[in-house]
């Protein structure tokens, strides 16, 4: 059977299924990171929550800052501490851009080619897998956590906003996450993804410019607020930088299977 007849077949069986082709696949495709969410969540929730292996790593991480002079963490949480208008900026940041925005460009590529979402979408899934699997063997407190060191800029706006003391957790949901899960951050990691589909897709400069700027203001955001170390976010962007390599390195050496579910109609 040749491929286009392949692909026919697998589109009279969407149809016969009673709903339109492109309602069906967006039920699949939400179904799927629905399912991809509550993984994330649920690993978060099954890592080690000793504190004290977590607090040896993240002094280990803040050593070895310190030896390559990369160790901004002090500096930059001060300022979100001097100036109010900054820490709740900060806080309003870090507690909402990392799932809407990452959430706004999934649905964008998708809607704007089926070919390059379901490379973005792999190496999103790829990436977060990665940083869950850092999370479950070496859990690392953030520098937040680090008592009379740093200040939890999101802790002193959390009156401010939906947040809790627990981190960006909503108001008595603060038992619901790990907080130490700060190596690597996917919140850099996420920002980055961003911007590389931004990239790939050849959108206008400007766009561009706008979603490397998103990846870089998460990262000062999410260091000066406490919540990750400057090597945190180096690591996050590692991660999905390896993702991307190795989903596209995939996708060439088998276009046709890689990309079979691309076929169908957005």
């Amino acid at each position: 059977m040749t491929q286009s007849s392949q692909q026919t077949g697998r589109t009279e069986v969407v149809r016969r299924s009673g709903l339109p082709l492109g309602l069906k696949r967006g039920a699949i495709e939400l179904t799927f990171l629905a399912i991809l969410y509550v993984g994330y969540s649920a690993s978060r929730l099954l890592a080690s929550n000793d504190f004290a292996p977590a607090r040896g790593r993240a002094l280990d991480v803040l050593a070895f800052e310190k030896s390559w002079r990369i160790d901004a963490e002090s500096w930059l949480n001060d300022k979100f501490v001097q100036y109010d208008w900054l820490g709740l900026f900060g806080s309003y940041w870090y507690a909402t851009t990392h799932y809407i925005v990452t959430a706004v460009v999934l649905i964008w590529i998708y809607r704007r080619s089926a070919s390059e979402y379901v490379t973005a979408r792999r190496a999103l899934v790829f990436a977060t897998i990665m940083g869950l699997s850092f999370y479950l063997v070496m859990p690392t407190a953030p520098p937040r956590m680090i008592s009379g060191m740093y200040v939890d800029v999101l802790s002193l706006h959390s009156a401010a906003g939906w947040w809790s003391t627990d981190a960006s957790a909503p108001k008595g949901l603060g038992g619901m996450t790990n907080e130490l899960a700060a190596f690597p951050s996917l919140h850099a990691g996420w920002a980055l993804w961003v911007a590389i589909v931004l990239i790939r897709a050849n959108v206008h400069k400007i766009i561009q410019a706008l979603g490397l700027a998103y990846a870089g203001i998460m990262t000062i955001v999410i260091v000066g607020t406490g919540n990750h170390w400057v090597l945190d976010a180096i690591v996050g962007w590692i991660v999905v930088l390896a993702a991307f390599g190795g989903v596209i390195a995939w996708e060439r050496r088998s276009p046709v299977v890689a990309h079979e579910d691309a076929h169908i109609p957005v």
